[in-house]
């Protein structure tokens, strides 16, 4: 394809994906994670329309429900009539270096509304959490005129911090039971945390849990915003609104 075509087939994905041409979307997504050249000049087309979407970044362990509670999230917006894209970044395979789709199996009753846009991406490897062109996807979707969009880190554990730099509000998921896990998160994502959520709060330790964070955030210097800590029980929605 010669540089003019190129140049010619990013203009018309970018101007489709503008105007909410989900096909557009979905294909222009794809050249930006091959980083093409025509992914690239999509990125810089579309730029100037960002910066209207909410966007959340949701970190955790792994186990701690990180995609359940995304889904719930995403039910609950809906219900306040936001339109939501949601970037779930997967394990890699060690074979193809595709995402392993556990996340799209668990939130598979989205894909059917309208109002919603859910894209699997590899993390191939890539340190901190996302893959290499999650923001840029992000800026795609806040592009493309959603309200809400949810980015949803791998769960490798507290060098999860990758999320901060991608979204306006990032989001640390715990759980009852993991005491250690707890423990560790000062030394990572502790700090970039705007809001704490202790899901699966009908588990025992959930108080402990919430305990545990508070006490940590005592002694954190995270400056003036003191995040809440909130209790969910995401399977059943508990707690999300």
């Amino acid at each position: 394809m010669s540089n003019s075509e190129i140049v010619s087939r990013a203009e018309d994905l970018s101007k489709r994906l503008l105007s909410g041409d989900r096909r557009a979307l979905s294909r222009a997504i794809s050249l930006v994670e091959s980083d093409s050249e025509a992914g690239k000049l999509i990125s810089a087309a579309i730029y100037p329309h960002t910066g209207n979407a909410q966007i959340v970044g949701v970190t955790g362990s792994a186990g701690a429900g990180k995609s359940t509670l995304v889904g719930s999230i995403a039910r609950e917006e809906r219900r306040r009539d936001r339109t939501i894209g949601i970037i779930a970044v997967d394990p890699s395979s060690p074979f193809s270096n595709g995402a392993i789709l556990g996340d799209r199996i668990r939130m598979q009753d989205l894909t059917s509304d309208s109002g919603v846009f859910l894209r699997s991406m590899a993390s191939r490897g890539n340190l901190g959490g996302l893959s290499e062109t999650a923001t840029a996807v992000a800026d795609l979707l806040d592009a493309a005129g959603f309200d809400v969009v949810l980015i949803e880190t791998v769960g490798a554990g507290q060098d999860e911090v990758e999320v901060a730099n991608a979204a306006g509000t990032t989001v640390l998921v715990a759980n009852p039971g993991a005491g250690d896990d707890v423990q560790s998160m000062k030394a990572g994502l502790m700090e970039v945390a705007q809001i704490m959520v202790v899901n699966k709060a009908d588990l025992a330790g959930a108080d402990t849990a919430v305990g545990q964070l508070r006490s940590l955030l005592a002694i954190a210097d995270l400056g003036a915003w003191k995040p809440p800590i909130l209790k969910t029980i995401a399977s059943s929605g508990e707690g999300v609104p």
